[in-house]
């Protein structure tokens, strides 16, 4: 069974950044595409961005990359989302995911970790 375990999440001032961090007993790592999402408040949980299994390719949700940044360190098998210039909206709680296949998308999910609270006060 492939456990995810997010860290780093926390209350943040707007215009602030966090560093979320996913670390992941997946033996077979590299072989899989791993997303973020985030579950605001009263919505659905949403995409936000994949990266591949290589960690050479990406995939954003519009324009969530002008502040967010995936990457991974294969080595130590993480994940990490580097969120700048937070915004209130921002807030809820983020889980990251491994996708069935190596490729990056917001579809193919198979694996989430618990989750990981992110709080900008308005």
């Amino acid at each position: 069974q492939v456990q995810l375990v997010e860290s780093g999440g926390g209350l943040v001032q707007a215009g602030g950044s966090l560093r979320l961090s996913c670390a992941s007993s997946d033996r077979s790592f590299t072989s899989h595409g791993m997303g973020w999402f985030r579950q605001a408040p009263g919505k659905e949980r949403e995409f936000l961005v994949a990266i591949t299994g290589s960690g050479t390719g990406t995939y954003y949700m519009g324009s969530i990359q002008d502040r967010f940044i995936i990457s991974r360190d294969n080595v130590r098998k993480t994940v990490s989302l580097q969120m700048n210039d937070l915004k209130p909206e921002d807030t809820g709680v983020y889980y990251c995911a491994r996708r069935t296949e190596s490729t990056a998308g917001p579809r193919g999910y198979d694996h989430w970790g618990q989750g990981t609270l992110v709080t900008v006060p308005g």
